[in-house]
């Protein structure tokens, strides 16, 4: 056995060895174009190293349940020396990653095998314990049985939980319930060990890219490395046209897939056997290609999911009762609304004009695709012919984009002048102008934004601010005010890119958003507001300054703003729902940020830990499901084009219906006929 050990760890160095001098090479390319265009670039020294470190290893073992505390130890050596190994052009620290990686994959996997086999007992006194902070590494290997016993109890315990609030039912059926949960739990995990394991160089690929990645955001949060196939799907991601299966997905806390959105009158949607939060088990084409989502990896489900070269596809779906059923789906060209501009008319006492803006799209690759600030100006045309009194711009989960949109969506709203200070790395200044003269809408504003807005949006935001253009209502913005381009690692062979921060942006007061954000004029509560990440919570963001600026602008006479916010504050003060949002926000920060006790592995502890929320989720959905007092409409351009288009028809209902429930819209609609009635 020691002879074979040996053999395979000889194997696995020279299949790493092989990539070495690729891995320097990279890494050496990167450094050298992050220290030549990087906005605020670091020395590679020891603070690197322990964060790409911690990092890293952070990213191999987050649950803590796969290296020993020997291991770690040993892996800890490289701490402080990773800087020094780049340095000196010497990357085969990497080979005693995959090595002790691959190793402790392998004995995951044994101990899984393992314990398959065995009963589990419900009754014992074992417990889990829960932190919001990382565990120590301190694994000893004989307790990884144990360990994993009580991982995968906790699973199938949590599992059948979720199928039903009927406690008693579930213990009727807990014999029948626990032998499928637990079959299909060993099966994932095995299968997702295997996947790794045999796909030729998927180890050492994987860890490198991590390693890049991480060796990128040390500088700051949004540089990123990127390989040729990654770039071209960032670059596509602000589409507005595409060949889908009408469905959005993300993951859940297990790391599954799962069912997001169904977008209205796609295809998904046409088959009515999908509902929010079913799991995607398989993915599979008419080609005979078939992934298991738990064994493979994320870019080949996504190829199958969204490549527009993938046009019919069988979805394996899991629903909530634990069913499980195959749907057919044929793929069809849909306008991706997710980032596409729309208005409607939104009216109480009179029409306020309400606007959308998703995303700060642009024609990056010079296709047909027109820019959000064209697409901006058709739709106030469309609601200026309709008479509008005011106007709603939505930036709400609005992450941003082209930073040249911003810039041209500013100008259209104010005369002329500057709307924003970039700053390079050698403090030089370039003040953002809008040469154009004019106008496309001068009545009165209310800016939408949350914690989501950011980057272009806050950009954008800040302009209207700074020129006291409009109120901008809502709670405060992400935080992020720095510009990133793509660059290649090299111009003659365009196979590896970094997102790098080139530049910061500031308003054109001199001060900076950035880590503070953009804070409205009035603040409203919005739901899990304390817990959206922000800029602020990232390791390796910028810090918050002010610059000295040349840049000179006129700002319009805060003309009523005093007498708005004060009616609005009171407004708010005594809305109901406004209430019970605060409320519903207080038990949802208890909950998120008080320590969670440890749970008993038996099955009604388990099912209590998982349905003592039930109430405070009722009390959300009945939140996000409260009509508001106002109706909304189409222009009369879009009644007219929709009566030829079902599947806009299908489209615009579900955004009416969202857009009903905005106490957020209703609260802006009533701060514009304020304005209406003041200035009468």
């Amino acid at each position: 056995m020691k002879k074979i050990s040996l053999a395979f760890l000889l194997t696995t160095f020279s299949l790493f060895g092989q990539n070495d001098a690729k891995t320097c090479e990279i890494v050496s390319k990167i450094n050298t174009l992050l220290q030549r265009e990087h906005y605020q670039p670091k020395p590679v020294d020891d603070s690197l190293s322990v964060f790409v470190f911690d990092s890293f290893m952070d990213a191999l073992d987050s649950n803590r349940n796969l290296f020993t505390q020997i291991e770690y130890q040993k892996l800890r050596q490289h701490r402080l020396q990773l800087d020094n190994y780049i340095l000196q052009n010497n990357c085969s620290f990497m080979n005693e990653f995959v090595s002790v990686y691959k190793l402790a994959l392998i004995r995951k996997k044994k101990v899984l095998e393992k314990i398959q086999k065995d009963p589990f007992d419900y009754t014992t006194k074992d417990s889990v314990r829960f932190s919001k902070k990382n565990f120590p590494f301190d694994l000893v290997a004989t307790d990884l049985e144990r360990i994993w016993k009580k991982r995968i109890k906790y699973d199938i315990l949590e599992d059948i939980s979720k199928l039903s609030t009927n406690l008693d039912s579930l213990t009727q059926n807990f014999v029948t319930l626990e032998k499928t949960t637990k079959a299909r739990l060993f099966d994932a995990n095995l299968c997702q060990v295997n996947s790794i394991l045999e796909t030729k160089n998927r180890i050492d690929d994987d860890l490198q890219n991590t390693f890049l990645n991480l060796f990128c955001t040390y500088f700051d949060p949004h540089s990123n490395y990127f390989s040729l196939a990654a770039k071209s799907s960032f670059m596509s991601g602000l589409s507005t046209s595409t060949l889908s299966l009408g469905l959005n997905v993300s993951f859940n806390e297990k790391e599954e897939i799962i069912i997001a959105e169904i977008v209205p009158g796609g295809p998904a949607a046409k088959t009515n056997k999908f509902d929010k939060e079913d799991v995607i088990l398989k993915v599979s084409n008419t080609k005979g290609i078939e992934y298991t989502v738990s064994c493979s990896s994320i870019e080949r489900i996504g190829e199958l999911i969204f490549s527009d070269s993938q046009t019919e596809i069988e979805l394996t779906i899991q629903k909530k009762n634990g069913a499980v059923l195959k749907v057919f789906l044929q793929k069809q060209l849909m306008k991706a609304d997710d980032n596409a501009v729309y208005s409607f008319i939104a009216e109480k006492e009179t029409k306020i004009g309400y606007i959308n803006i998703p995303s700060f799209y642009s024609n990056f690759e010079g296709n047909t695709v027109q820019g959000c600030a064209d697409d901006v100006a058709k739709e106030i045309v469309k609601l200026q012919k309709d008479n509008i009194k005011g106007l709603v711009i939505d930036l709400q989960n609005n992450g941003g984009g082209s930073i040249e949109e911003a810039i041209k969506l500013a100008g259209m709203f104010i005369d002329i002048g500057p709307v924003s200070v970039l700053v390079d790395s050698k403090a030089n200044q370039t003040i953002l102008k809008d040469y154009n003269r004019g106008s496309v809408y001068t009545g009165p504003i209310v800016l939408l934004i949350n914690g989501n807005s950011a980057s272009a949006s806050e950009f954008f935001a800040a302009a209207i601010q700074d020129y006291n253009r409009g109120i901008i209502i809502g709670s405060t913005s992400l935080g992020k005010a720095s510009m990133q381009s793509i660059l290649p690692l090299d111009e003659q062979n365009q196979q590896d890119f970094v997102k790098i921060t080139i530049e910061k942006f500031y308003r054109i007061t001199g001060e900076s958003h950035q880590i503070k954000g953009i804070i409205p004029d009035i603040s409203l509560p919005v739901l899990f507001d304390s817990i959206i990440p922000r800029e602020i919570n990232y390791k390796t963001a910028f810090k918050n300054d002010v610059i000295i600026t040349k840049a000179r602008f006129n700002p319009l006479p805060k003309t009523h703003f005093s007498e708005l916010i004060h009616l609005s504050n009171s407004r708010i003060k005594s809305a109901t729902l406004f209430n019970e949002i605060s409320v519903a926000n207080d038990q949802i920060n208890a909950l998120y940020n008080n320590p969670k006790k440890p749970t008993r592995l038996v099955f009604k502890d388990v099912f209590n830990d998982v349905h003592q929320i039930d109430s405070l989720w009722k009390k959300v959905k009945k939140i996000v499901d409260s009509q508001c007092n106002f109706t909304i409409s189409n222009t009369s351009y879009d009644l007219e084009k929709l009566k030829f288009d079902a599947f806009q028809q299908d489209i615009n209902t579900y955004k009416i219906q969202n857009l009903k429930n905005s106490p957020y819209l209703e609260e802006a609609v009533a701060i514009l006929n304020d304005y209406i009635t003041i200035t009468k």
